[in-house]
């Protein structure tokens, strides 16, 4: 880890903690607040039935605070950078261009340092781990933020993690997907020494999302630099390792010497099915801190038809979104937008749309997009005037402008989602890519053009049709509009009058002109 600024602290410990954010979500409308006292095995049903976030003043028989589901929505995400939903995903490119400093704060100026529980003081019976998925293993609190120290660079690795109840002073622990943690916990156990791990729980949105990403480097600068600001650090209690300091909780300890030996699930995961039960190390924790009036933090995870309010769906979704636009902005010239759908696990499907300025820009952008996003599976590439975000309009594209045996991209042998049950346990799979524009330079008719609703105003630009149709070719709607007409029956009778005698002819779109014709008929001509 970077060495810290030591100085006297002056950093707002509430700007960044959870529970002020959580305030700005219900000013926003976001949350949806229980006041009542709800038993632990009620909460994931109540979670699961609102797309809101969901507060709990009164959470088991203990009666705490619990918070659910803060980073379920695009609007959640945006508010926790201080952004319109349509901006996110520059706030976030334009943040890790600019890295913030870490400062080491003392234990007496660190709020989650204000309740500090050690040994038998220790029992986290008394914690509000609950039941989450009809199969899993036992109960759980899936908010984990992971900090521990590589000893082999001495950077400090942040990742995100479940933890399940054992006892009053163990937890269960998820460390056998592929990740850093993964690694650096193996080659402690080979050495047969026990990897010391500190948890927040209860953290800001960006800090999860900082904790989702793996870039190498010392990764607790993420935090600071995802939040935009300096971050305030603390030394634990019982072991070295540092961790924000405006948390609301934090779980010490280590994980034990003994390698993968105990079992923990199943548990529902990231796709919506179950993760099958594994062996694992067992997490040992030697002091709990927290804040006085500590928040405690739950997520929506891996329920199988709602994936779209996750929390991890949608902090992925956001990522790529990201990454996207920055690998297309490099291949083509005009990228107008990108959306990760979060129901597909928030990176499996992802919506595109340019503008085109020559022919191959969308297979352009879909080899880009599978180049640059390991986890992307099927990329829909659309025209500029398709909105991304309107499931209609996307149909409508598919179904309007794709043709399969012209317009299908399939690669095969790529790796993909290390989640994807469709996998079957593999790490290679196929990926497609749908082209839903309209092909580059194809003459525009009234066949190939999007019929929409007229709006009429503007000046008045005519004094009679016959004026109108003679500077034409000219559509009814404009005729319309240039008579400053709110009707058009009259503009009918008008036309009618023209074809009686002998002057009106249409061109092949459907636009009205002066010309000769036999009278009582309308001529068409060539458009």
């Amino acid at each position: 880890m970077p060495k810290p600024t030591a100085m006297k602290c002056d950093i707002d410990m509430n700007q960044f903690r959870l529970r002020s954010f959580v305030d700005k979500l219900i000013d926003m409308g976001e949350v949806e607040i229980h006041d009542e006292p709800v038993p632990l095995s009620e909460l994931s049903r109540i979670v699961e039935a609102t797309p809101k976030a969901v507060l709990f003043r009164k959470a088991g028989p203990e009666q705490v605070e619990l918070v659910s589901s803060v980073a379920g929505g695009r609007r959640r995400l945006a508010a926790a950078f201080g952004v319109s939903a349509d901006g996110a995903w520059k706030e976030y490119l334009k943040r890790l261009e600019s890295p913030q400093p870490v400062v080491k704060v003392t234990s007496g100026e660190a709020s989650v340092h204000e309740i500090v529980m050690q040994g038998d003081d220790v029992d986290l019976s008394k914690l509000p781990f609950h039941p989450q998925h009809e199969l899993d293993g036992g109960t759980y609190l899936a908010s984990g933020i992971d900090y521990s120290i590589d000893p082999e660079t001495g950077f400090t690795n942040v990742g995100c993690r479940r933890l399940s109840l054992r006892n009053r002073r163990e937890l269960g622990i998820n460390v056998t997907a592929p990740s850093d943690l993964k690694r650096i916990y193996s080659n402690a156990a080979a050495r047969g020494q026990r990897l010391p791990i500190s948890l927040a729980v209860g953290s800001h949105p960006l800090d999860f999302m900082a904790a989702t990403m793996r870039i190498p480097t010392d990764e607790v600068t993420l935090v600071a630099t995802l939040r935009g600001a300096p971050l305030p650090l603390v030394k634990c209690v019982t072991n070295d390792i540092y961790v924000p300091a405006d948390v609301e909780m934090v779980f010490e300890g280590y994980l034990d010497e003994q390698g993968y030996h105990e079992p923990e699930g199943p548990y529902g995961e990231t796709m919506g099915y179950y993760g099958p039960m594994h062996l694992d190390p067992v997490f040992y924790v030697t002091a709990v801190t927290m804040r006085r009036d500590v928040l405690y933090q739950t997520v929506l995870h891996g329920s199988n038809r709602i994936l779209a309010r996750a929390d991890s769906a949608n902090l992925s979704a956001l990522r790529a979104e990201a990454m996207a636009m920055k690998a297309l902005r490099g291949v083509i010239k005009e990228p107008v937008a990108a959306y990760s759908v979060a129901s597909s696990g928030g990176n499996q499907n992802l919506r595109i749309a340019i503008h085109q300025h020559a022919p191959g820009e969308a297979r352009k952008a879909i080899h880009a997009i599978f180049s640059a996003l390991m986890n992307a599976k099927h990329v829909f590439v659309v025209d500029h005037d398709v909105d991304i975000f309107d499931d209609s309009q996307m149909e409508w594209a598919l179904s309007t402008r794709f043709q399969a045996d012209r317009d299908f991209v399939l690669v095969q042998g790529l790796p993909g989602m290390r989640m994807d049950p469709s996998l079957e346990g593999q790490r290679i799979g196929a990926k497609a890519g749908f082209d839903c524009t309209v092909p580059f330079g194809r003459k525009e008719t009234v066949a190939t053009r999007a019929a929409t609703a007229p709006i009429f105003g503007g000046p008045r630009r005519f004094q009679t049709v016959r004026e109108a149709v003679a500077a034409g070719p000219i559509y009814f709607t404009d005729i319309m509009r240039g008579l400053g007409s709110n009707d058009g029956r009259e503009i009918a009778l008008e036309l009618d009058a023209l074809r009686e005698e002998g002057v009106l002819c249409r061109n092949s779109d459907g636009q009205y002109l002066l010309g000769t014709s036999q009278k009582g008929a309308t001529t068409v001509v060539p458009g």
